[in-house]
């Protein structure tokens, strides 16, 4: 990436913040999509306080942003402000319960920067999936949304008993009823509809911190086709 220009540099700075996308990071932020493109594709140079409003949002100095100068990071460059008025939003990763396994597929069946709010209590590290299918009904219906904090550590002793987001040691990421196995640093994991698998060692576990129900993620979902 060629950083002399503006553009590559506000491009690296989003990037690094994030922000899976252009669109991604104009949505979370209230700016406008096709005028924030604009200004990182290098077809619209952005002015110095619109480098200071990127500069607070992606936590870097506005003079990297705007001509280069010193370093982006600095202890100079203030902690973006709080506005209670500004939607927090969060990607949607993929979709689950296509199948009786419930196997989440990854960026699967959503546009790239598909983004939904985030949930009470949620983190910078809230994410979700959109429900596909009929496997995790009386949970879950069909188009739906399930929230969950991407925080890849392993399974806790609250988790025992309840629907959580797993990966196994076979590379798979499943929605399921997490049990207590046979032995220790092994676990049964219990499908909704389908059988039980038992004995699984797994890599991560994450408790399910929102399930949204159709008609409201009809609502809530910003599309990146949009």
């Amino acid at each position: 990436m060629n950083l002399s220009d503006r553009g590559p540099r506000l491009k690296l700075a989003r990037q690094n913040a994030g922000y899976p996308s252009a669109k991604a990071a104009a949505l979370a932020q209230g700016w406008n999509p096709n005028s924030y493109s604009a200004n990182e594709n290098g077809y619209a140079p952005y002015s110095f306080k619109r480098a200071q409003a990127y500069g607070e949002a992606f936590r870097v100095r506005p003079e990297w942003l705007y001509d280069g100068s010193g370093t982006p990071d600095s202890d100079a460059a203030p902690p973006a402000p709080s506005n209670p008025l500004r939607e927090r939003l969060v990607p949607v990763i993929g979709r689950v319960g296509a199948d009786t396994e419930g196997t989440v597929l990854f960026a699967t069946g959503q546009a790239a920067g598909d983004l939904v709010p985030l949930p009470p209590g949620g983190s910078d590290k809230a994410v979700a999936l959109r429900i596909a299918g009929h496997s995790m009904r009386g949970v879950a219906d069909d188009g739906g949304l399930i929230y969950f904090e991407d925080q890849r550590t392993p399974p806790t002793a609250d988790m025992l008993g309840h629907v959580v987001v797993v990966e196994t040691d076979g590379d798979e990421v499943l929605v399921k009823r997490l049990l207590r196995g046979s032995r220790a640093g092994r676990y049964d994991l219990e499908s909704l509809i389908g059988p039980t698998r038992h004995d699984c060692r797994i890599r991560w576990a994450a408790h399910i911190t929102a399930i949204i129900p159709p008609y409201q993620a009809r609502r809530i979902l910003r599309s990146g086709d949009d």
